[in-house]
């Protein structure tokens, strides 16, 4: 499992990359856009040069040392390569879905392909190949270097010859594990999804101002950020979507999402990455 390749290059994509990376893997990044694949790299260098400034780093290499581990294409067929891919891009079934075709097409019949996904059916992605068993969903937490517990997805199909791939790579990384069955949402972002909906809800009627809404969870019930400051780590575009999937999958009324936030992704204003969302950042 030492080729490791990684389909998306934004900022879980990048993150993803970089831990492996930093753990002796090496990595095959993969996007459709040039571009994107070098703000990728940036984000890696920086990620790296902060992880060493504050001593969280798990070893003691540079970032030239890492990013020589890996290489960023924009060509899907160098992932024949790899042992084990991992999927991070948008959550889009009509962009995913014929993704997993190529993918089955390219990847070596004994590659694992995991899904990073927020909330679309680990089954349902694993329907849309030939190799159902060998599919798998890992939800990583949003900065990945730093958070050490991620959500193991088990599809229907999934083999246990695959979870254990799929751990002993995990355990290389230097993270723990908790195993679910599927389901949209899985257990993170199920419950996440509808607190986050709900925080904007109460923006949107004005019952309180974000910093308070945020000032709420940190002060009364410990939580190191709000709701809606993570709201804009995530990505107010990646929340849309996740609602949406949880809304389709269940037609329940609770997933329906706020207005106010779809006018915000509507403006652009997507949190972090795009400057401003609940928040402005410099």
């Amino acid at each position: 499992m030492n080729i490791v390749g990684v389909v998306g290059a934004g900022v879980m994509g990048a993150g993803v990359a970089q831990n492996l990376a930093q753990t002796g893997h090496q990595v095959i990044l993969v996007d459709i856009d040039e571009g994107q694949l070098g703000r990728a790299r940036d984000t890696i260098h920086q990620g790296v040069r902060m992880q060493l400034l504050f001593k969280k780093a798990p070893s003691n290499e540079g970032p030239e040392q890492v990013l020589s581990r890996v290489e960023t294409t924009t060509d899907l067929e160098r992932l024949t390569a790899a042992s084990f891919v991992i999927e991070n891009v948008t959550e889009k079934w009509e962009i995913k879905r014929p993704l997993y075709g190529d993918l089955d097409r390219i990847c070596a019949p004994s590659c694992v392909i995991a899904a990073n996904t927020s909330a679309i059916p680990i089954t349902r992605i694993g329907a849309a190949t030939k190799r159902p068993a060998q599919i798998v969903g890992i939800h990583f937490m949003n900065p990945v270097p730093m958070k050490r517990v991620v959500e193991v997805i088990r599809g229907y199909h999934t083999s246990e010859e695959t979870l254990e791939t799929t751990r002993a790579l995990l355990t290389r990384m230097g993270k723990e594990q908790v195993l679910v069955n599927d389901a949209p949402g899985f257990v993170s972002n199920r419950v996440l999804m509808l607190t986050i909906n709900e925080a904007i809800y109460l923006l949107h009627e004005q019952v309180a101002s974000a910093e308070d809404v945020d000032r709420v969870f940190k002060g009364c019930f410990g939580h190191p950020m709000g709701p809606l400051e993570t709201a804009d780590l995530i990505g107010l575009d990646t929340i849309l979507l996740s609602l949406e999937v949880l809304h389709d999958s269940f037609s329940d009324s609770k997933y329906r999402p706020c207005p106010l936030l779809r006018k915000l992704v509507d403006a652009g204003l997507h949190g972090r990455k795009t400057g401003r969302g609940f928040y402005p950042y410099g």
